[in-house]
C-alpha cells in the first residue's frame, strides 16, 4: 500500500468517524424534543383566591347580542368570585358546561369562537373583546379556531367554595 493510498484511508476513515459524530449528535439533539409532553389542549390557572365580599352585594347584567332577546342575569348574592386564566391550544375545545353565576369574559390573545348551546348560535371574539357568560344552567361550548395558542381571563360570579367552575353538561345537538 502507498503513501498516498494510506493517507485517502485515513482521510475517508476520518471522514466516517465525523459524519458519525454529527449525526449521533444530530439524534442526541432530537430525541430530547421528541420526549417533551405536548402542552395540554387547556391550562387553567388560578389569579386569585376564592374571595368573599364582606359587603352585602347583588349583581344584576343584562346581555343582548346582535339579533337575539335581552338576557336579565340576577345574581342576589354573588357570594364567591375567582378570575382564572386559560390557555387554550389550537382547536382545542371546552367540554360541554355551565357556571353557578356569571362569567366575564376577555380575551387577552387569539379568538375563541363560544357556542350557545340553546339556539347553536356561533359568536367569535377576538384579543381586546369580552363577553358575559350568564352561567345559572346556561349551557355552551367554547373553542380556539387559531393557529396559535389564545388566552383568556375569566371573573366567575357566584362560584363554588371549591371544586370544579365547570359543571358538565350533556352537548347540544349543534
Amino acid at each position: 500500500m502507498t503513501g498516498a493510498s494510506k493517507r485517502r484511508r485515513r482521510t475517508r476513515l476520518m471522514l466516517g468517524i465525523a459524519l458519525l459524530v454529527l449525526a449521533t449528535a444530530g439524534v442526541l439533539n432530537i430525541v430530547p424534543s421528541l420526549a417533551q409532553e405536548p402542552p395540554p389542549p387547556i391550562a387553567a390557572e388560578a389569579l386569585t383566591l376564592r374571595s368573599v365580599f364582606t359587603d352585602d352585594v347583588d349583581l344584576k347584567l343584562r346581555i343582548k347580542l346582535d339579533g337575539e332577546a335581552t338576557t336579565v342575569v340576577n345574581v342576589n348574592d354573588p357570594s364567591r368570585t375567582v378570575v382564572a386564566r386559560y390557555t387554550v391550544q389550537p382547536g382545542a375545545e371546552f367540554p360541554w358546561h355551565s357556571h353557578t353565576g356569571p362569567v366575564v369574559v376577555s380575551i387577552v390573545s387569539g379568538a375563541l369562537t363560544y357556542i350557545d348551546g340553546g339556539t347553536c348560535n356561533r359568536h367569535t371574539y377576538s384579543a381586546g373583546q369580552a363577553f358575559v357568560d350568564p352561567g345559572q344552567g346556561h349551557v355552551h361550548t367554547a373553542f380556539n379556531p387559531g393557529t396559535a395558542p389564545m388566552v383568556l381571563v375569566a371573573t366567575f360570579y357566584d362560584a363554588p367554595a371549591e371544586g370544579s367552575l365547570l359543571i358538565p353538561a350533556e352537548p347540544a345537538s349543534c
